[in-house]
């Protein structure tokens, strides 16, 4: 193989030692180790027993797509072998080395199922620990050729993940050989692009996406929050406005202001909250939309889109039928959102103002769930969440418009990045 895919020398050691059944590279994102994890898959492919399938396994076929053949296929990452991956969109076989590749997606435990019968001689398999565990021990059985082999990749996840506990904490009992990767192992990144990069993650997220460590969520999930720093008594003039909302009946109903001010911050301009207990007196779907529309007139706030939660579908309703501008269902994906939301603190984008009474008691006690933790499991404690539910639909709904503002604030902390 030929071309102008420079490698470092930790991620040529890891080609070099990945002889055992099961190769495992893990670590921090960007760090070199897909790359390595290719070039050894692309070996083994050369010298793979005919007699056996060869297979990708990811996600989704999606995602099979873009993190594997697309890098596959690029001549400035595999010069010459980059024209010999062939794969049409959408398909589900690919023709890598002149050799058939079949493309497997494997997003629920539905998808072993797609292994039954399978006889394989080399496997692939791309972000691990997002791959359902009865899966990938299935994937093993299937490697039954002698001499077959599995090459995969993922960011680290819960040290209580099926992937930590049964292979890799086993790997002195196991054929198995695994290789941790750090941000700093990749030479080829540029200060400025580390500053960055390592801006996009905060708390649990940096610590195993940029210092790649397993490490379990647990206590205060925005723990970067400080009173003294995010809330604020006077507020800028704000040039734009969002809106989120968490429904609620029995439970209280909580609307955020969102507001990018002059000074280029997000700030939380105002809430509306009504907790029917606490009032003793349920509100109407209707109601709910006059109280908001009379909220934001007082504000004179007009929000460019209001992100509802997506299980209120008859307030969606209500609001379109009462002609409240840009409703739409906000994004949902809990993780990503909080995310997002702990970015944008622990960054300084994001402040607060000090009237958001049902929000600032929240923050604090906004908490990892322990019981899931001890499965393994990143999720929050479902108890008090109801603003922090709509600061998440609104901040990680629109980190498209914002996301940019963070590059400033991560050049200038790129001196005290980890290493």
């Amino acid at each position: 193989m030929t071309g102008p895919l420079p490698l470092s020398d930790k991620q040529l050691d890891s080609i070099r030692c990945a002889t055992a059944r099961i190769n495992i590279w893990h670590g921090s994102v960007r760090s070199g180790k897909t790359i390595a994890s290719l070039v050894r898959f692309l070996l083994a492919l050369r010298r793979a027993p005919a007699s056996g399938l060869v297979v990708i396994v990811g996600r989704s076929l999606q995602t099979i797509e873009r993190n594997c053949l697309d890098a596959l296929a690029d001549p400035l990452l595999f010069g010459d072998v980059a024209a010999e991956v062939h794969h049409t969109r959408g398909a589900t076989t690919a023709m890598i080395l002149g050799r058939v590749v079949h493309l497997v997606g494997a997003s629920d435990a539905r998808a072993e199922g797609r292994l039954r019968g399978m006889t394989a001689a080399l496997a692939y398999c791309d972000e691990v620990t997002l791959l359902p565990a009865a899966f990938f021990r299935q994937l093993l059985a299937r490697l039954s050729v002698p001499g077959a082999m599995l090459v995969g990749t993922t960011n680290p996840d819960s040290p209580k993940h099926w992937l930590r506990t049964e292979y890799l904490d086993r790997a002195h009992e196991l054929d198995l050989a695994e290789f941790h990767f750090q941000l700093a192992d990749n030479p080829s990144l540029s200060p400025e692009y580390v500053a960055a990069l390592a801006a996009e993650f905060t708390g649990l997220w940096r610590r195993r996406m940029i210092l790649g460590e397993w490490v379990v969520a647990e206590g205060a999930i925005y723990d970067a929050y400080d009173e003294q720093q995010h809330v604020v008594d006077e507020l800028p003039t704000m040039r734009r406005y969002w809106l989120g909302v968490d429904y609620g009946t029995t439970n209280p109903f909580a609307a955020v202001l969102l507001g990018l001010g002059d000074d280029d911050r997000l700030y939380v301009v105002s809430e509306w909250r009504h907790d029917s207990r606490a009032a003793h007196r349920q509100m109407t779907d209707a109601a709910y939309s006059g109280a908001v529309r009379a909220w934001l007139d007082g504000r004179h706030a007009v929000p460019e889109w209001t992100f509802i939660d997506p299980s209120a579908a008859s307030f969606l309703v209500q609001l379109w039928t009462d002609g409240h501008p840009g409703v739409t269902r906000a994004n949902n994906a809990v993780l990503d959102g909080i995310r997002s939301v702990s970015v944008a603190l622990d960054s300084g984008l994001l402040r607060i103002h000090r009237s958001c009474a049902g929000l600032l008691g929240e923050l604090p006690a906004y908490v990892w769930d322990e019981t899931a933790a001890a499965r393994g499991e990143d999720k929050p404690a479902k108890v008090d969440d109801h603003s922090v539910d709509a600061l998440r639909y609104v901040v990680h709904s629109t980190a498209h418009e914002w996301r940019h503002l963070l590059t400033a604030s991560a050049s200038c902390s790129a001196a005290t990045l980890p290493t």
